[in-house]
């Protein structure tokens, strides 16, 4: 039933397109367009964090890995098809560039790596504006999936799920990496 409902729920949302918005979501998907806020965001983590940013380079390393590996595992422990190698929706898939992607698409690897660093840095950062600006940047990230039509609502909300727990057990980990092992290193203590 649950599949049923994702199929239906991709199929309304993949239909709503035009060439602008193809360019658009294709582009928001892509890595490269996001080179400057990833670095804005290490900048921004560099001159709060001062001599712990080194630990925070750690942490996101970390974070990254996490993310994108739990999203490869949960799809090649489930292997559910992308919606454009579904044989029950050949045809019926708005399809961007003719790019689909590999067979399994659940969970959402964009979703997941994308709510995770959302996640990470506004923890990391805690400023208002930001955190409004980095949960309406994932949810684009995780929409754009489905208009390109290779993901479901499902894959990229599980996705989501994923990176935001990722990014909150990094989160907690750096804490308890600052409060229990970096008070006895007097380098970064002077930061």
């Amino acid at each position: 039933m649950f599949e049923r409902f994702d199929q239906h729920l991709f199929l309304f949302l993949n239909s709503h397109n035009s060439p602008f918005w193809d360019q658009v979501m294709y582009n928001l998907s892509g890595r490269i367009i996001w080179i400057p806020l990833y670095l804005a965001i290490l900048i921004a983590l560099g001159f709060k964090y001062k001599r712990k940013f080194y630990v925070i380079i750690l942490m996101i390393i970390i974070a990254i890995t996490l993310s994108d590996q739990f999203s490869v595992i949960i799809k090649n422990i489930f292997h559910r098809l992308r919606p454009c190698h579904e044989p029950a929706l050949e045809g019926l898939v708005h399809l961007v560039k003719g790019i689909c992607g590999g067979a399994y698409g659940f969970v959402s690897s964009h979703a997941s790596n994308s709510f995770m660093a959302a996640t990470l840095s506004l923890l990391l950062i805690r400023r208002k504006w930001f955190t409004y600006g980095m949960i309406i940047w994932a949810f684009m990230i995780g929409y754009s999936r489905i208009y390109l039509g290779v993901h479901y609502p499902g894959d990229v909300i599980c996705g989501s799920l994923v990176g935001v727990l990722v990014g909150w057990g990094v989160f907690k980990l750096y804490q308890i990496t600052d409060k229990k092992l970096l008070p006895g290193f007097k380098y970064f203590n002077q930061g």
